[in-house]
């Protein structure tokens, strides 16, 4: 964990950019659009409210406007918290499966060289199963992706976009 703690802008644009599972980014009418299209009881909120929020004039949105942000975007709601705990998505991710928090707790209180021997056991594991022994390692490298022409209509809309602020 670093000590410098990124803004909820910065959290907010950085997810816009793109995620896994997802060829391109949001813009912010695209990001309003996903919220409105969720399912059940959730605030609405305008393109105009997502940009001023990603380009940091509006710093303290409602919880209700950051559960429907998190929820659109596919993240838990604690990582746009501007503090620096909860800017490692990834393990806020892992944090989210039961069994995953069980290994913290029982991970709790451990002496340092015991909790060395054990990242060294699961990396060891990982290996032996085929994947990854270090995940974060796989998740920092860039997404190779192949780069398609907008068609005129993408081309004015992300224009407009562009010109409304994010």
């Amino acid at each position: 964990m670093s000590n410098s703690r990124l803004s909820i802008a910065d959290k907010l644009k950085a997810l816009m950019g793109g995620r896994r599972g997802r060829a391109r980014g949001h813009t912010s009418r695209s990001l309003s659009k996903s919220v409105d299209a969720l399912p059940g009881d959730h605030p609405s909120v305008s393109f105009a409210a997502i940009a001023k929020i990603a380009n940091g004039s509006q710093d303290n949105p409602t919880v209700g406007t950051l559960l429907a942000l998190c929820e659109a975007l596919g993240v838990p709601p604690a990582h746009l918290l501007p503090h620096g705990a909860y800017d490692d998505l990834e393990a806020l991710e892992a944090f989210e499966d039961p069994l995953a928090r069980h290994v913290l707790v029982l991970l709790s209180g451990l002496p340092q060289s015991e909790l060395a021997g054990v990242i060294t056991d699961l990396e060891r594991r990982r290996a032996h199963l085929g994947l990854d022994p270090d995940p974060r390692s796989a998740a920092e490298a860039p997404p190779s992706k192949l780069r398609r022409r907008r068609s005129t209509d993408e081309a004015a809309r992300y224009a407009a976009d562009s010109l409304e602020g994010l």
